[in-house]
């Protein structure tokens, strides 16, 4: 992360497990330290024991399912709680989901019910934080080639059969959720909160 760090001239970098208590208090302290409020947050982290994301979520662990939770769900609630104080004008939480949590997607197993948690979350906590003025939203970008991607079982496959059936015929890209993510957190997006948001060519309204 330092080059792209270096190249936009951020002022802080820190590393933070978001599984550690101790590291993410450390972070939230550091940044109101260094610029006493929070403007948007985005929480683009998710994470699952690759044996449990590779088999049938029938034979998932209750140890691997609940790390899984906790790092790709509860991890964004425990920010969001952080961030709150420091959000005193108001503010924009984001996080990022996937199809997979209404319908099957084929070897996306335990993530599925993993996000639509973490959906459902988006929901109550746009309603909690509301009278706040803190919107709440998740992003839902389409299959692309990232890291995290990586580790779903043929997802080569995946994504040739998303850009045949998206009424647009192509995949979207880090900058179409990055440019939807700019929208969010703006003036512009100030009336919204609470959406699950498509960034996916149109994929999702496909029969699949």
């Amino acid at each position: 992360m330092a080059p792209l760090a270096d190249r936009l001239g951020a002022s802080l970098l820190l590393r933070c497990d978001v599984s550690r208590a101790k590291e993410l208090n450390a972070l939230f302290e550091m940044v109101a330290e260094t610029w006493r409020r929070v403007d948007f947050l985005i929480h683009s982290i998710a994470w699952s024991p690759i044996e449990e994301l590779h088999g049938r979520l029938l034979d998932s662990s209750p140890e691997g399912f609940a790390r899984a939770m906790d790092i790709s769900c509860h991890s964004f609630i425990r920010m969001a709680k952080l961030a709150e104080p420091l959000m005193t004008a108001g503010g924009t939480l984001l996080t990022m989901s996937y199809y997979g949590s209404e319908k099957v997607v084929e070897h996306y197993n335990l993530m599925g019910p993993v996000k639509a948690a973490l959906e459902s979350s988006v929901r109550y906590m746009a309603a909690e934080l509301g009278p706040r003025n803190i919107r709440v939203h998740s992003l839902s970008p389409g299959p692309m080639p990232t890291r995290a991607a990586s580790g779903i079982e043929q997802f080569d496959a995946l994504m040739g059969s998303a850009v045949e059936r998206a009424p647009l015929h192509r995949l979207g890209t880090p900058r179409d959720v990055g440019t939807l993510a700019a929208f969010l957190v703006s003036d512009l997006g100030a009336n919204l909160t609470g959406s699950n948001l498509f960034v996916d060519a149109g994929d999702h309204i496909m029969a699949h």
